[in-house]
């Protein structure tokens, strides 16, 4: 049996190694939009953006910033140790969608099932092992009652807080090097309220104006300049769209962050300009009138009748907006990087068309195109199939070579997680199933890319089809296609 079992591992190696040429003709696109839902640009007749990271991309040095600023509060106002300031920012450390556990201090990647992925989880800056995680959550799943609620926060006995903000980088940075400092100094202290302390001065660099006076000094280092975002605006304007922005952030930093990015003039491009919308709220609050922002930055008390091009307008809500501009259902389509608060209330509410800006999706796929990603993956799909097949046989010997060969899946998964970070790796895939950030990307956007500049690869009337992608049991199994000998490997299992 030894012999009939390393003989088809060996034969398999070969098909594979095979394979990957045929693989390597047919890559990915970076600069591609993928769809989730079929939706035609010629039934869009209005284009909706969030500002922070969909029409504007920040620099590296942005989350060093607020991290360093937030650092500062805990120990300025909060009381926290001088020591921490030892810790520096990361940026290879965290990645965007992971889920924090407040009252054991843990921050872990979840996957659409709610199973925790083993060796994935760290108190501090040490990972814990698999052992331990699996005796506090009874295994390596999170019940729902447990789970962050609708918006990924923690409240209403939810433990779990979801991390899905690109601004939340340092804030899950913070909270590890402060969790770490205290454990490794043997220090007692209450999980919930560093979580509470952590987010607060995470939000007061924010409300307090620390980020934007920062940006505003030296839009340069900070900002990106993506001259790609005033030839998006302007394609869609020379066909006739109209254009709204809907943003969180203050007047004067929107200002000037657009005439950086886009001209003096970027206020032409749009039919109407809404700051400190305070979303998710402004897309559920019904109570809250618009004001209108003068030039000096003054709120105006005038009954806002109409909104009107030009002009910047502040708080209001959705239904007000509708009631004003009439822009319902689905030829509206709006962009935003924050797959709840921008996206998920107007799918699931209002009908909208939604498009996320999920800037990580680049760099992974350039990761997901290189021969070594796409030998490993090949390898490690083909070995799951052996396994599959193989595991009939129930005799020693048997069972000796399948023990080498699960070692050898569990390093090869280990490899995979390890091209994307070391720590959590891909934003959207555990080892085998779609993370909980990407169920809730299918679930609450039509398309999504990696940013706006992709637009301007698409025709105004294109049509966006999604792959149909096979279920469990419309696929051949991986063991009947090794028996057979036919060791088809579709790009899309792979990817």
């Amino acid at each position: 049996m030894k012999s009939y079992l390393w003989s088809h591992y060996k034969e398999a190696k070969k098909v594979t190694k095979d394979l990957v040429p045929s693989i390597m003709s047919n890559l990915l696109n970076p600069d591609a939009i993928f769809s989730n839902n079929e939706m035609s640009l010629s039934d869009i007749e209005i284009y909706g953006f969030d500002y922070d990271y969909t029409l504007v991309f920040y620099s590296k040095h942005l989350h060093t910033l607020i991290y360093n600023a937030a650092r500062d509060l805990l120990i300025n106002e909060h009381r926290y140790p001088a020591e921490i300031r030892k810790y520096d920012y990361d940026p290879s450390f965290a990645i965007r969608g992971l889920h924090y556990d407040v009252h054991r201090a843990l921050l872990m990647k979840i996957d659409a099932f709610h199973y925790i992925q083993l060796g994935t989880v760290y108190r501090g800056l040490t990972v814990v092992p698999d052992e331990e995680v699996i005796a506090m959550y009874d295994g390596s799943h999170v019940p729902l009652e447990q789970m962050s609620d609708f918006y990924g926060k923690s409240s209403h006995g939810n433990t779990m807080k979801q991390f899905m903000d690109i601004f939340s980088l340092p804030e899950m940075t913070l909270l590890s090097c402060v969790n770490e400092y205290f454990l490794k100094n043997n220090i007692d202290y209450e999980p919930a309220h560093l979580y509470k302390d952590v987010k607060d001065s995470i939000r007061d660099v924010h409300i307090k104006g620390i980020m934007y006076r920062a940006i505003e000094a030296d839009i340069e280092k900070y900002i990106c300049y993506a001259e790609q975002t005033r030839a998006v605006l302007a394609k869609l304007a020379d066909h006739g769209k109209k254009m709204f922005l809907i943003t969180n952030s203050p007047s004067s930093f929107v200002d000037k962050g657009m005439k950086f990015i886009v001209g003096k003039d970027w206020r032409d491009l749009f039919d109407v300009v809404i700051v400190q919308a305070d979303k998710p709220n402004f897309f559920n609050d019904k109570r809250r009138p618009f004001r209108k922002v003068n030039e000096r930055g003054v709120l105006l008390w005038d009954k806002i009748h109409k909104l009107q091009k030009g002009q910047i307008y502040k708080q209001g809500n959705l239904y007000e907006f509708l009631k004003l501009t009439g822009w319902r259902g689905s030829r509206v389509l709006y962009f935003g990087d924050h797959i709840y608060s921008d996206l998920a209330d107007l799918t699931l509410k209002h009908g909208w068309r939604t498009g996320a800006i999920i800037p990580e999706l680049r760099s992974e796929i350039k990761i997901m195109n290189t021969e070594k990603y796409i030998q490993t993956m090949t390898w490690l799909q083909t070995l799951t199939g052996l396994l599959e097949h193989m595991q009939v046989h129930r005799d020693p010997d048997s069972q000796m070579v399948l023990e080498e060969w699960k070692k050898e899946r569990k390093e090869m998964r280990e490899t995979t997680k390890n091209f994307f970070n070391s720590q959590f790796g891909s934003l959207f895939r555990t080892d085998q199933n779609p993370t909980y950030f990407l169920r809730r990307l299918s679930r609450f956007a039509d398309i999504y890319m990696a940013s706006l500049s992709c637009l301007l690869n698409y025709d105004p009337n294109y049509t966006f089809y999604p792959r149909r992608t096979p279920l469990q049991h419309e696929l051949p199994a991986w063991s009947d296609q090794l028996c057979t000998g036919h060791n088809l490997l579709p790009t899309m299992i792979i990817r």
